[in-house]
């Protein structure tokens, strides 16, 4: 059935100053998406890395329009304003490994974003927040664009991952606006081989373990300690469940966000920005995650200039001021799905349309049982600044005066989540 498109919670515009399903294992992409795109921008730094994503009119055949895409004029150096991107990841058996995926065998061709994930770089002070939100959330969705010109009816309740399959990767934009009141400029979506096949390039992440997990749903088996995984090994540790802590969905994205906090760490680290036969790799796998389906790209981000412009705004953030976190819920009656705590979550995207600093007050989970243990915290190493030449000298007796701190936005400790510079296990199921 279509229908004329409904009035939509009124949106909060990006801070720009300058301008502008039941519980399924095998669903649950990796959440080395929220990081994907931008070891696909960094790529483009580099003479190769940029010679292969200037095959503009490949990325362009495959990409997708979003309804009310603006597509913003190129320009040099790093995006001006905010950014609002949101990344998903899907459960296609399309183009998948049966031996990996032998679900796929038995596949209804339905195709549900099982990882959501909104990433706001905010404007001057670039900072970066990472919000997932859980795929059993019960939300509304509105009425989406059908593909043929008409519209299909919007929806009181449903499951936050039946959006993809309803409307595809537009119709998950608009739910996610509605339900947020952030306006959302590019997105990016990936499928279970795209993930394997990026954290290969990537050359692994780092993840700590407090304990032996093994888990018979996903074929898991960590011991006690750090491993760096890459491959369906990472795929294993990002889909895992019912091995960590309470067993719940929202915990293990509290396991994804330490993954991810790993990778942020190892991609400003140098490790991968300072090799250019890593970065060469990135980049043609990147291309051919486009090509072969198992990675899509709004039309507003499938240009190589956007990439760059959006990496160059966020490689120098301070690992403190990247945060991911969790949109906040409440279990439902019967504990198979929950909630959203609308009230809550509006503290959170007004702090970030008024682009203020935000500060955890909660924990890295809000299972039953904490999924994660802060290990400590880390610091990016400080790059050496030449001292400038033919400056004055300083007065004698003089004090620099500091630049003012600006007070941070405490969240309700309802939301729970993580920085890049905290170190954290997954605690095993108890």
């Amino acid at each position: 059935m279509r229908t004329s498109r409904p009035a939509r919670r009124t949106r909060r515009p990006v801070a720009q100053h300058a301008r502008l399903t039941s519980p399924n294992p095998f669903g649950q992409i990796a959440t080395i998406l929220a990081v994907v795109l931008i070891v696909a921008l960094v790529s483009g730094v580099s003479t190769a890395g940029f010679a292969l994503w200037n095959a503009t009119q490949t990325v362009a055949d495959h990409a997708v329009k979003l309804e009310d895409d603006v597509q913003l004029p190129p320009t040099i150096g790093e995006i001006e304003g905010g950014v609002n991107l949101l990344l998903v990841g899907t459960d296609s058996c399309e183009g998948q490994d049966l031996k990996l995926f032998p679900r796929c065998k038995h596949d209804d061709g339905g195709e549900r974003n099982d990882v959501t994930m909104l990433v706001h770089i905010g404007d001057s002070p670039r900072r970066v927040t990472v919000v997932s939100f859980p795929r059993d959330m019960m939300v509304p969705i509105p009425s989406c664009p059908d593909g043929e010109g008409g519209r299909y009816s919007a929806m009181s309740s449903q499951m936050m991952n039946a959006s993809y399959m309803y409307g595809g990767l537009a119709c998950t934009v608009l739910t996610v606006e509605q339900l947020t009141g952030i306006d959302i400029q590019f997105a990016g979506a990936i499928r279970w081989t795209g993930v394997i096949n990026m954290s290969d390039a990537i050359g692994g992440v780092d993840v700590c373990v407090a304990g032996e997990i093994r888990d018979r749903h996903t074929g898991l088996h960590l011991t006690e300690g750090t491993h760096t995984l890459k491959g369906s090994k990472a795929l294993q540790f990002l889909r895992v469940r019912h091995g960590i802590a309470d067993g719940s969905d929202l915990g293990r994205i509290s396991n994804q966000q330490q993954f991810m906090s790993s990778m942020v760490r190892k991609l400003q680290s140098g490790a991968v920005l300072s090799n250019p036969g890593t970065l060469f790799n990135l980049a043609t796998t990147a291309m051919q995650q486009v090509t072969s389906k198992q990675l899509l790209l709004s039309e507003s981000l499938a240009n190589p200039t956007r990439m760059v412009q959006i990496a160059m705004a966020v490689k120098d953030v301070d690992y403190g001021d990247i945060v991911f976190v969790q949109y906040p819920t409440r279990y439902a009656e019967g504990g198979k799905r929950v909630l959203p705590l609308t009230d809550s979550a509006d503290v959170l995207f007004k702090a970030l349309a008024d682009n203020k600093p935000i500060k955890l007050t909660g924990k890295t989970s809000p299972g039953a049982s904490d999924s994660q243990t802060v290990k400590g915290e880390v610091t990016p190493t400080p790059s050496a600044s030449p001292t400038p030449t033919g400056t004055a000298s300083p007065t004698p007796g003089a004090t620099s005066s500091p630049p003012p701190t600006e007070e941070a936005v405490d969240l309700p400790d309802v939301i729970t989540g993580q920085t890049a510079a905290q170190v954290t296990c997954t605690n095993p199921q108890r």
